[in-house]
């Protein structure tokens, strides 16, 4: 707090309320001697300028001085105890000055000393109070700052992690797909390839995205629906009615084909029960849906895929991802997200 930029204008104003207090309770009696106004005005105003200035010279090097005491003693302490010696000094040059221009004989009165000392260890009571409260103030702001540092580098560290989950994730039924192909058609194994390596090409090029605009997402979705129909043909419907106004939104990369992906991994996919998904955009959010029709004998889940997109939306948006289940469909809400320039 010594050292503000306008400190001379807080001693100045200091040392005025300090003339009006003393001149308002004692008048110009505090001194046994007769003293002008002006002449008090001035004593007051050095006393005040003097305690400010060697608190300032002592705040400047309190790091060596915390050194000095082996760290044992808070800083404000320190500063406190030597402020207790700057004011002794200070009251009695500015005493020694008053009665030279007072025209008083030189001395050294222990009245007035205890006194003008008596005023002086207020101000530096005053001064300190306010330094102090200066110095936590800084201190918590400073915390804070770090606590938010520490906070947002957490968070990205978590958002990489959970990042990182998908490739091997959708690696993984691709290749099991393709296992399952390339014993029943040479050529439609090979155009599933020519595709997986179209939509793998997506995943690479985004992976280090939090999010991408909501037109590239629908083209690799596109792709991937390509695979499934490959894949499944008639037993599977997808009904894709999202609104193609996607420069203006965004979404976290591969969420709707986890999603796709999900549906498929849990649910009977046949031509007697063909599994139906639909893909629109309600009120700010994207829904994907599909008919309900569990498998009896279900497959190992790592649930790795609806906590992953729950816990990628958390750091992207205030809204969360909402699920819901009938009797006869699962629904997954996902907001759509907008950039704020």
């Amino acid at each position: 707090m010594f050292k503000i930029r306008y400190r001379y204008l807080f001693i100045l104003a200091l040392a005025i309320y300090s003339y009006l207090n003393i001149r308002y309770t004692v008048g110009d009696k505090l001194f046994n001697f007769p003293i002008s106004g002006t002449l008090l005005f001035v004593t007051l105003a050095l006393v005040v300028f003097g305690v400010w200035e060697l608190n300032r010279l002592i705040e400047s090097r309190l790091g060596r001085l915390h050194i000095f005491f082996n760290k044992k003693l808070h800083p404000l302490l320190i500063l406190f105890l030597l402020s207790l010696v700057n004011v002794a000094v200070v009251c009695f040059i500015s005493m020694q000055a008053l009665y030279a221009v007072a025209d008083i004989p030189v001395q050294i009165n222990a009245e007035h000393l205890t006194l003008l000392m008596a005023f002086g260890f207020r101000v530096n009571l005053f001064l300190n109070c306010v330094n102090a409260i200066v110095f936590y103030m800084e201190k918590l702001k400073k915390t804070q700052l770090e606590a938010e540092q520490l906070k947002k580098i957490s968070i990205e560290a978590q958002f990489e992690a959970l990042r990182n989950q998908i490739n091997p994730h959708f690696l993984f039924n691709c290749l099991n797909a393709l296992s399952t192909l390339v014993y029943k058609d040479s050529e439609v194994s090979a155009k599933f390839i020519e595709q997986l390596s179209s939509v793998y090409r997506y995943l690479l090029y985004n992976q280090e995205k939090k999010v991408v605009s909501l037109n590239e997402e629908l083209a690799f979705i596109e792709s991937y629906l390509y695979l499934l129909k490959i894949r499944f043909g008639e037993n599977i419907l997808v009904k894709n009615e999202i609104n193609r106004d996607g420069d203006k939104f965004y979404v976290a990369p591969a969420v709707l084909q986890m999603l796709i992906e999900n549906a498929i991994k849990h649910n009977v996919v046949s031509r007697k029960n063909p599994l139906e998904i639909s893909l629109s955009t309600i009120n700010g959010s994207i829904v994907v849906s599909n008919t309900l029709q569990p498998k009896e004998i279900k497959e190992e889940s790592t649930l790795i895929g609806l906590k992953n997109i729950q816990s990628r939306y958390e750091f992207l948006s205030n809204r969360k991802v909402e699920i819901e289940r009938t009797e006869s469909r699962f629904t997954v809400k996902i907001p759509l997200l907008e950039l704020v320039e």
